[in-house]
């Protein structure tokens, strides 16, 4: 894995980034964008953990949030700071949803990303940064306590505080 880097990548309004998992995490689908802005190839990719790409910056709390709303069956909106294999990164707001087979099973997930605003991003990241700097102090409780009381504070879920930004 790369040393992350301050080059920004991009992608068009229009584009949308897919990508589908198991139930593990371990992909097992992504798109030509996908491909492209993560830099690795398709096989690299592959068989790979999802969290190949997760960026350093981005909080174990929010993921911990987004695993336990798509295994429970719903689907979350959540703003992600991925990491590419030169180190460079990118933010998507991500759509992940379950998916099911005929038994109503989950058998994995499939994520579509869309680039975000830079309004929107400049407001998550600095809340971002709060949670990042509460877990390196007191772990995922400390971030969590953070994380529902900044919540708490507007009185919303997650999901609708990404989607008001």
């Amino acid at each position: 894995m790369s040393t992350p880097n301050n080059t920004e990548k991009t992608f068009a309004e229009d584009e949308i980034i897919v990508s589908k998992t198991d139930t593990k995490g371990i992909i097992t689908y992504g798109n030509e964008l996908f491909i492209k802005m993560s830099g690795y190839t398709e096989d690299e990719l592959l068989g790979a953990n999802h969290n190949i790409i997760r960026h350093p910056d981005m909080p174990k709390i929010v993921f911990k949030l987004l695993w336990d709303t798509v295994q429970a069956g719903k689907e979350i909106f959540a703003y992600v700071k991925n990491m590419s294999k030169d180190g460079s990164y990118y933010w998507v707001l991500a759509n992940v949803t379950p998916s099911y087979d005929l038994k109503g099973n989950i058998i994995g997930y499939y994520s579509v990303r869309r680039k975000p605003s830079r309004e929107a991003i400049n407001k998550i990241d600095p809340v971002y940064q709060a949670l990042i700097n509460a877990e390196k102090t007191g772990g995922m409780n400390e971030s969590m306590k953070l994380i529902d009381a900044t919540l708490s504070s507007v009185g919303m879920s997650y999901e609708e505080f990404a989607l008001s930004l």
